[in-house]
């Protein structure tokens, strides 16, 4: 699986932990120092169900300095995606890949759900 995050972020540190204490093996993948690509970001978008905007970290610093609230509503999607990949702040963070779906953002009761397991329950099944 998957796991794209910010090292420094809490957020993130929670999910993987979350993760972990499952016995979930992940491949962490900090997007700040690999950065997602247009193609990746496309592809988990589309994967997510999710409309586009969800991808974006809207409680950021860089968001809210570039005033995006304004402007992106009216992006062109590929503008976007770009604008995504050529700035990893701006990306929502964790973003965890499975096998059915992507989720963005760190939900306790989306993840354990999608992962078959309950807030307190082992993993079991998942690679």
């Amino acid at each position: 699986m998957k796991f794209y995050c910010y090292k420094k972020c809490s957020t993130c540190k929670k999910a993987a932990m979350f993760m972990s204490d499952r016995g979930v093996q992940l491949e962490m993948i900090d997007y700040t120092e690999h950065p997602l690509t247009i193609d990746e970001l496309r592809t988990y978008w589309r994967d997510s169900g999710l409309p586009l905007k969800k991808f974006f970290n809207t409680s950021g610093n860089l968001y809210r300095e570039l005033d995006m609230t304004h402007w992106l509503p009216e992006m062109p999607e590929d503008e976007q995606l770009e604008l995504l990949a050529a700035n990893p702040m701006l990306v929502k963070r964790p973003i965890l890949v499975l096998d059915h779906t992507v989720l963005v953002g760190f939900d306790v009761s989306r993840w354990g759900k999608e992962l078959n397991c309950g807030e307190n329950n082992l993993m079991t099944g998942v690679e």
